[in-house]
């Protein structure tokens, strides 16, 4: 079996800001990833993370509206429609610790992804929900909320992102 070396990933490791692969196959190596990736998003008391956030390649993402693992869901190799109109709200990631901007999202969010077991099945989330799938769903296309900040939220974030590069550097990323 596979093993990945799943850990906590941070900007500015190039794995975030790439396009992330499709999982061909759900097997063992792949549930473990999934519990892992639970387990990380709780640890640091998100409600969503991303296969690039785990430092891994893959289309994964798991979501749980009130950041327990008893509610996480498991969204592999997802596709998403938006609708409802755009709503902007404070947002942060995980993988961009210690920065916050005004983010621009759509209101509702559908997305049909396969489970573990190997099932398709579509959710349709609004509001928060709806905001997880999308910033989530992002980070599968190599984009993060630093590249969605508006060009104001791109100046304030300057600093911050600096830190976190010299960060990276310092522990030798």
């Amino acid at each position: 079996m596979k093993q990945f070396d799943c850990k906590m990933t941070r900007y500015p490791q190039p794995v975030l800001g790439k396009k992330a692969r499709a999982i061909e196959v759900i097997d063992e190596s792949i549930r473990a990833l999934a519990e892992r990736m639970k387990d990380l998003m709780v640890e640091h008391k998100g409600v969503g993370f991303a296969g690039p956030q785990a430092g891994v390649d893959l289309r994964i993402f798991v979501v749980s509206a009130d950041g327990t693992k008893e509610n996480a869901k498991v969204y592999i190799n997802p596709t998403i429609q938006l609708s409802g109109g755009l709503a902007e709200n404070e947002e942060g990631c995980l993988s961009l610790p210690g920065l916050w901007g005004k983010i621009r999202r759509y209101k509702k969010c559908t997305v049909t992804a396969t489970d573990l077991e190997g099932r398709q099945f579509t959710e349709t989330g609004e509001g928060l929900m709806a905001r997880a799938f999308q910033h989530e769903y992002d980070h599968l296309e190599g984009i993060m909320i630093k590249d969605r900040l508006s060009t104001a939220g791109k100046l304030r974030a300057r600093k911050r992102l600096a830190e976190l590069e010299a960060e990276a550097a310092a522990d030798g990323d």
